[in-house]
């Protein structure tokens, strides 16, 4: 199963860190038992090609009316580009705020009015930088078919239709399978989210 498959290359480059002993904070300021940092996998040219096709298989399977790739400022950026060009299809990205300068632009990238658009994410946590990034986009006129993540801890069901490489249960489960972490910390993890 490709989650699986997923999950094993975020561990083996560790990009994903599993310590319900020592918590994560997060921006939000959510203490977490992981932390994922997929930034890693653009230095890792191997787990980059595995990934990146995904996220391409993906589009083309669960979003095949697609026009236009938008990457969330800043990590999404790099992997809505190179799934774009797999893809032979324009990208840009969405900042967090508009640029104080020049063009004063928030949105990237040619973004036509009505364009069907999909979010490409390195993550998706609480969701509100994902669902704020759909915003800005709906509110320049773009048709958002949803959004595409690597990785979604699924703390929160979003109101837009969200597809994601791989999830945390699966990840957790890899994690023990590998010897990552014990049946006792997976566990703790999977507690953790239910209680967020």
């Amino acid at each position: 199963m490709k989650n699986k498959a997923i999950a094993k290359q975020l561990l083996s480059i560790g990009a994903v860190f599993l310590r319900p002993n020592e918590p994560f904070t997060w921006a939000s300021g959510i203490k977490s038992p992981v932390y994922c940092d997929n930034r890693l996998i653009l230095t890792a040219p191997e787990v980059r090609n595995v990934v990146e096709e995904a996220l391409a298989q993906a589009v083309a399977e669960q979003y095949p009316d697609c026009q236009v790739l938008m990457g969330t400022s800043t990590a999404g950026i790099a992997h809505a580009a190179i799934v774009g060009h797999l893809l032979n299809m324009p990208m840009g990205y969405v900042r967090a705020k508009a640029k104080d300068h020049g063009r004063t632009n928030r949105i990237e990238g040619k973004l036509l009015p009505g364009q069907k658009v999909v979010v490409i994410e390195d993550l998706i946590s609480t969701g509100g930088s994902s669902m704020d990034t759909v915003e800005a986009l709906e509110t320049a006129g773009a048709q958002v078919l949803g959004i595409l993540s690597i990785f979604n801890y699924g703390i929160r069901t979003l109101p837009v239709r969200t597809v994601s490489l791989c999830d945390l249960e699966t990840l957790a489960q890899v994690a023990v399978d590998e010897k990552y972490i014990e049946e006792k910390e997976m566990k703790e993890v999977l507690e953790w989210k239910s209680e967020i």
